[in-house]
């Protein structure tokens, strides 16, 4: 048997014992198919495992999910009533906190209100009359004085001579006269000389009248009854003619002069009660009455002097104070009034917001009289509204509010006044 014949027999037996026993016998083509084989086995398996792996996660995840749509079923009631009452809180956090006061009726009065000094209605300068040395200063500031009372001396050294001479000029004159007289009765001298004489004694006398008046000009004396306000002579001091020695007042009655526009004054009359407030502290009050209105209008500024004098004047007051006149001008008895902070104007109208059962409510209203903190409402609210006073910037008509207790309109009491 040949070789080739051996080797087709050997090979032709058992498959399985010719894949182990049999020597790999490949060409390079086969390596190559064979390599790709491999990648492509080694690439399904890897799909394959992936597949599996994404289908285990779905199936945990739609797992998950049934138990947690279990849960919210549960729950959905318990949550829709907790948004409820988050709902009912955030609504009262909305509503804007404010303040409110009530509507009232009260007698409400028009002033017209001005300010001045409160002064003595007769005060006055005494000035020196002749020219001196101060000798003498009987008096101090503060102190009452009486009419003609003596205020100061001058040095009366000069003005005595002076009357001493005059004095002796008259003597002699007179003693002229009484013998001229005689002796033109007689014949014994001309009437010309007896003329001459009785000029004489004219002159004579002027003289003594005058040398007197200058001797009487060295004491300074009071104009009228009242108080001595000002002192600015001082002892020793050269006077002249005209110089300021003594400020004399008196202090009942005292006075305001106000000036006020002129339509102001059309309806005001004399004896029209005023009020007088010391501005120091308004709660100190004085009454008083319209004295006098001018009867001329100040071309320059337009103004009427009206002057004020007041009565039963308090102790606390001093001549000099600054003082509010309030002159009314017109009452208006049981009126509607509201707070001036009440009041919003918008261009040219006027509204307040009206506290109505938790809701600011936007009312127009016409306005009248004004007084202190208050004004006349002639519609749009009525007695008893409580109208917002504060926290209304902010407001739209129908906003939510929370007020807080009412509080009541401070009014002026305007009693004490009575118009004629």
């Amino acid at each position: 048997m040949s070789e080739h014949e051996a080797k087709q027999q050997a090979t032709t037996g058992d498959p399985v014992a010719d894949a182990i026993e049999a020597p790999e016998q490949t060409t390079p083509a086969a390596a190559a198919a064979k390599t790709r084989r491999r990648r492509w086995r080694h690439l399904a398996i890897f799909v394959l495992t992936a597949v599996v792996a994404l289908g285990g996660v779905f199936a945990v995840y739609a797992a998950k999910n049934g138990s947690d749509g279990e849960a919210d079923d549960a729950s959905a009631e318990e949550q829709a009533a907790k948004d409820g009452a988050e709902a009912e809180t955030e609504e009262e956090k909305a509503a804007i906190p404010v303040e409110t006061m009530a509507v009232e009726r009260t007698d409400l009065a028009a002033y017209i209100s001005a300010t001045a000094n409160l002064v003595p209605e007769n005060e006055v300068k005494v000035l020196a009359e002749r020219e001196g040395r101060l000798a003498r200063l009987l008096v101090q500031e503060g102190e009452p004085v009486r009419t003609g009372q003596v205020l100061a001396e001058l040095a009366k050294g000069d003005a005595e001579i002076a009357a001493q001479k005059a004095q002796v000029r008259l003597t002699n004159a007179e003693l002229n006269y009484d013998r001229t007289s005689k002796l033109v009765d007689e014949g014994l001298v001309s009437p010309q000389e007896h003329d001459k004489a009785v000029m004489e004694l004219g002159v004579a006398n002027q003289e003594l009248a005058e040398a007197e008046w200058r001797l009487e000009k060295t004491q300074i004396r009071a104009p009228f009854t009242g108080r001595l306000t000002k002192r600015t002579a001082q002892v020793g001091q050269d006077v002249r003619v005209a110089d300021e020695l003594f400020t004399v007042a008196q202090f009942e009655p005292l006075v305001a002069r106000i000036y006020l526009a002129e339509k102001d004054v059309l309806t005001l009359t004399e004896g029209r009660p005023v009020r007088i407030a010391l501005k120091a502290d308004e709660s100190i009050e004085a009454s008083g009455r319209i004295h006098q209105i001018s009867p001329v209008v100040d071309p320059g500024t337009g103004t009427v002097k009206v002057t004020i004098r007041a009565d039963r004047v308090p102790p606390q007051v001093r001549p000099g104070a600054f003082v509010r006149v309030d002159v009314v001008r017109e009452r208006r008895p049981d009126a509607v009034v509201v707070p001036k902070d009440a009041v919003i104007r918008e261009l040219q109208k006027t509204f307040v917001f009206v506290a109505d059962g938790g809701l600011a409510a936007k009312r127009e209203v016409t306005l009248g009289l004004e007084e202190g903190a208050v004004v006349q409402a002639l519609s749009g609210v009525a007695e008893g509204e409580r109208v917002i006073v504060a926290g209304q910037g902010a407001l739209k008509d129908g906003a939510s509010i929370k007020e807080p207790p009412i509080q009541k309109i401070q009014t002026v009491q305007v009693a004490q006044i009575d118009a004629p």
